[in-house]
């Protein structure tokens, strides 16, 4: 289903422009954070409590300055009602990514983490 476990790390040019961004404890996972972004989709299931995960898909447009604005798109089970967008700051989408790999790892599927679905589905008010 997901590539993640196959990623190649990001040159150490691209990698340098995004580390004052995070703390030192995500550096390790920034190189293959920023190869996922580069890919521009994932493939995963969101998991729910007490019942089957969801299929998605999330898109996004590709840049390569941290502060630059990426939008990203994200369809539920290949259905077009239920897509949702937002438009976040690429070193703020990256670090998701880099929760979304980290996730990959401890419970071997993709998805994205909690605080980034809050956020999507504007439950997030802290802006």
């Amino acid at each position: 289903m997901s590539d993640i476990d196959r990623l190649e790390p990001a040159g150490k040019g691209d990698v340098i422009v995004y580390m004052p961004y995070y703390p030192k404890d995500k550096h390790a996972v920034l190189p293959f954070a920023l190869t996922l972004y580069s890919k521009g989709y994932l493939e995963g299931k969101r998991r729910i409590e007490n019942s089957e995960s969801i299929p998605f898909v999330a898109t996004w447009f590709v840049s390569k300055l941290p502060a630059e604005l990426t939008r990203c798109r994200l369809q539920f089970e290949g259905q077009a009602e239920l897509s949702y967008e937002i438009t976040i700051s690429n070193s703020e989408f990256v670090n998701y990514l880099m929760d979304s790999i980290k996730f990959f790892k401890e419970a071997g599927a993709a998805d994205f983490p909690q605080a980034f679905y809050r956020k999507l589905l504007r439950f997030d008010t802290t802006e």
